[in-house]
């Protein structure tokens, strides 16, 4: 290169550079438009009270410590989170890698040897000769189409996804540790029930047998309640065993093989609930949307990649370095220094379709990828719908089975009374307390899916509500 084209040399090549930044193939994401409700119809349960905003931490609000730190636990030691927090090292590893793509690489090489000429050919010499070479080579793609920058792209939305995807995973985690930790405090309360109606049961037996001893009662009176006595004792042995179950769920999910927790039969609290209104662009939060989202945006980005694959690739090369027979005046002659600059441009002419194949499978990724994100939306709003009909049922219901335990208690008080004055046989007796221990278990149960709505509708919510849904809220969520 003369010392006069030098300048144009520059300028050329700051006029591909520049063209290089304003020349990107593919098309732009935009979000595609909602086609949700504004708000749910479902309206959240009546209760006394004002509805409380609920925090990220939304298990916090349950006040329960033990339920607290089980979560703390398992958000630190759940084997599955460490499986997603070590996909995000491998994304944001394939970010980098891809923004290294803009930057030239260079190669360092050395060679050497030592050869001999044939004397046939060298006049009866046999010549012996040395070559040593030391170079820094170095290659850029000149990213005109935006190849580069939609790969980058790509790999950037990747990389978000796999961190929202690990939100994911916790909010399931917290989740699924909140309703075994209370499956498990109603397996307590039902057990400390059925144990109370165990001892009943033999107490009722030993009657029976003092009473057929007597002669003032028949066989038949004492076999009923050997009877009643027997399914109260398979009934608490199943609770037991379901509660093992759920003893070595909570085990798992926390991380922690081995742990025992002890009995308690606290009565459950009522759970929190959110206020009238909530705007269906709450979802907006949902991980789970979020990784959907960007997963588009990724596979949109590739449809430029794949676009780009088809236009002229240009590239420059260049090398500098020394060659030398002699190691003392490799790196010291100026006579062996040696360079080379190159510029390459490469157009695929034919490939029996294949690029354009590629190119039709991007897009048709990319299609995949909105459906999917447009069916995550509609799941969410699904959930939350069924969550706040399942609150909604669970209370209503709630009212009817205290009024049924209220009167099973007093028809068991009743039979009781008539059994012992001998105005009514002993089977009545055995239905009334049957009836009485069915009722309050269901009560139990009633408040465990009261609560097990109220951690769908945390989840569903990706961990609860904003501090006040007001009109204009809900006005601004409707124009969307």
């Amino acid at each position: 290169m003369t010392r006069a084209n030098g300048p144009w040399a520059v300028a050329a090549l700051a006029l591909v550079l520049a063209l290089a930044g304003c020349t990107v193939v593919g098309p732009d994401y935009r979000r595609p438009p909602s086609t949700l409700p504004a708000a749910y119809s479902q309206p959240p349960p009546a209760e006394e009270g004002d509805a409380a905003p609920v925090a990220g931490d939304w298990w916090l609000h349950f006040g329960d410590a033990t339920l607290s730190a089980l979560i703390a636990t398992a958000l630190e030691r759940n084997s599955d989170l460490h499986a997603a927090a070590a996909r995000i090292e491998e994304a944001d590893a394939a970010m980098r890698e891809a923004g290294a793509s803009f930057l030239p690489q260079v190669n360092l090489g050395g060679s050497g040897a030592r050869s001999q000429t044939s004397a046939m050919s060298a006049q009866g010499n046999a010549l012996l000769s040395n070559n040593l070479k030391l170079s820094a080579a170095t290659s850029y793609e000149i990213d005109f189409w935006g190849r580069l920058r939609r790969g980058s792209e790509s790999a950037r939305a990747q990389a978000l996804a796999s961190r929202h995807a690990r939100d994911v995973v916790a909010l399931s985690i917290a989740g699924l540790t909140a309703q075994a930790w209370y499956a498990l405090r109603s397996l307590d309360q039902q057990i400390a029930i059925v144990t109370r109606t165990l001892a009943t049961r033999d107490e009722g037996v030993r009657i029976a047998r003092a009473r057929l001893e007597a002669g003032t009662a028949s066989g038949l009176e004492l076999q009923q309640a050997q009877v009643s006595r027997s399914d109260a004792a398979i009934q608490l042995r199943d609770l037991n065993r379901q509660r093992s179950l759920a003893m070595t769920q909570i085990a798992r999910l926390s991380g922690q093989p081995g742990l025992e927790l002890a009995r308690t039969t606290d009565a459950l609290r009522a759970p929190p609930l959110p206020p009238l209104g909530l705007p269906s662009e709450l979802l907006s939060r949902r991980p789970d949307l979020r990784q959907a989202e960007e997963q588009l945006i990724a596979a949109n980005a590739q449809i430029g990649v794949a676009r780009a694959a088809m236009l002229p690739s240009i590239s420059l090369t260049g090398s500098l370095g020394a060659e030398s027979a002699a190691l003392a005046s490799l790196l010291t002659d100026a006579g062996a220094r040696i360079w080379s600059l190159g510029f390459g441009l490469a157009l695929p002419i034919f490939d029996g379709g294949r690029l354009e194949a590629r190119s039709d499978q991007a897009a048709a990724r990319a299609r995949q990828a909105l459906a999917a994100y447009q069916g995550a939306a509609q799941s969410a709003f699904r959930e939350v719908s069924d969550a706040l009909i399942a609150a909604q049922a669970a209370r209503r219901s709630g009212d009817d089975v205290d009024a049924r335990a209220a009167a099973a208690r007093r028809a068991l008080e009743l039979a009781t009374l008539r059994h012992d004055a001998g105005y009514s046989g002993y089977l009545e007796l055995l239905d009334a307390q049957r009836s009485a221990n069915g009722a309050e278990l269901e009560q139990v149960r009633n408040r465990q899916a009261r609560l097990n709505a109220s951690i769908d509708l945390f989840k569903a919510l990706s961990g609860g509500w904003p501090d006040r849904v007001d009109a204009a809220t809900r006005s601004r969520s409707g124009s969307n």
